[in-house]
């Protein structure tokens, strides 16, 4: 599946990174960084970063 952050939108709230930390982390420069293609493995966890944004700013495509 693919991954995608509209960073337009984001405010780095990092709940995406408390619910997928395997997927979304920051970087040291305090960046959001993720995965663009992830395995349908983690598709629950990478849901729940979706749904748990506050600003709905991650898509998923499958």
């Amino acid at each position: 599946m693919k991954i995608n952050v509209d960073m337009s939108i984001c405010l780095m709230h990092g709940q995406c990174v408390i619910a997928a930390p395997q997927v979304f982390s920051f970087n040291d420069a305090g960046d959001l960084v993720w995965l663009t293609d992830v395995d349908d493995a983690l598709r629950a966890d990478v849901e729940a970063a979706a749904d748990a944004c506050p600003e709905q700013a991650i898509q998923i495509e499958a």
